[in-house]
């Protein structure tokens, strides 16, 4: 058998360090931290999902029968698994960032800096940019609201507003008690203050249809108001929407930007 002859030009040329340092890195430093950003997310959510089944059988961390404990739940899950994930975590997002790169995850400067919680303290991160969970209810809410289902079917139809929505807002409000009083002396299962249970033509706050009626009608004419953005609405129905208009949006409000994430968070459940 001849031997073949490989006619080669200039070799010293073809695997000099020169060349190799010309080539361009497969990620760039941006899509680095994005990628470690999204291993870091996905062990979040699989340790959420983790701490949820651990705690199933006692309805929860806070108990079944806690009142917005379904809520403080799926917080707290989020922001331990977030906190877990971000430091020493179980290595699962380093192992995905180094089977995609190639590289050790720690490479990358101030990784821990890669906090969901930094990002949702930071007072630049506007609401609708927020990753918002789904909220599951407890067994006892849901029982509780289900004995008005036909209230909220009937007030849907008449007010032209999402059956869900109203049921999110009443399980945010109430957790579906129609006993429910707020400090503020808010009352029944949408939680009415005295005032405008008059002016929406309420006559008795404590019964659960007229309640429901009632602030209806009133999500109602705020989505009017605010050309059917749902969020500014739902600001209104919590804070007021002369603080909207104050504010020219969602108020800064911690209280009623973890309203609108509830309130949103079960929306999301009953939407599947």
């Amino acid at each position: 058998m001849n031997e073949i002859q490989l006619k080669i030009t200039h070799p010293e040329q073809h695997f000099t360090t020169e060349h190799v340092n010309k080539l361009k890195p497969r990620y760039s430093p941006e899509q680095k931290r994005r990628l470690a950003e999204a291993t870091k997310g996905f062990e979040s959510l699989l340790t959420s999902m983790m701490l949820k089944s651990m705690t199933k059988t006692t309805g929860g961390m806070f108990g079944e029968n806690s009142l917005g404990g379904d809520y403080f739940d799926t917080i707290f899950e989020s922001e331990l698994a977030s906190y877990i994930s971000h430091n020493k975590g179980m290595g699962i997002s380093d192992l995905l960032y180094k089977k995609i790169t190639g590289e050790d995850i720690n490479s990358i400067p101030n990784i821990k800096k890669l906090n969901r919680l930094n990002r949702i303290k930071n007072p630049n991160i506007k609401t609708k940019d927020l990753l918002l969970p789904t909220i599951n209810p407890t067994n006892s809410s849901l029982k509780r609201l289900q004995k008005y289902d036909h209230i909220i079917k009937e007030a849907s139809n008449l007010f032209k507003i999402d059956k869900n929505l109203i049921k999110s807002v009443i399980l945010t409000e109430s957790a579906g008690n129609e006993k429910a009083l707020s400090k503020a002396s808010a009352k029944g299962l949408m939680q009415l203050m005295d005032a405008t249970a008059n002016q929406l033509g309420v006559n008795n706050v404590w019964n659960p249809k007229e309640n429901i009626f009632g602030g209806t009608k009133y999500l109602a004419d705020l989505l009017r108001q605010y050309n059917g953005d749902v969020k500014l609405a739902l600001a209104g129905y919590n804070a007021g929407p002369g603080n909207v208009e104050k504010h020219n949006g969602i108020p800064p409000f911690t209280e009623t930007k973890n309203y609108i994430s509830r309130v949103l968070g079960y929306l999301k459940y009953f939407n599947g």
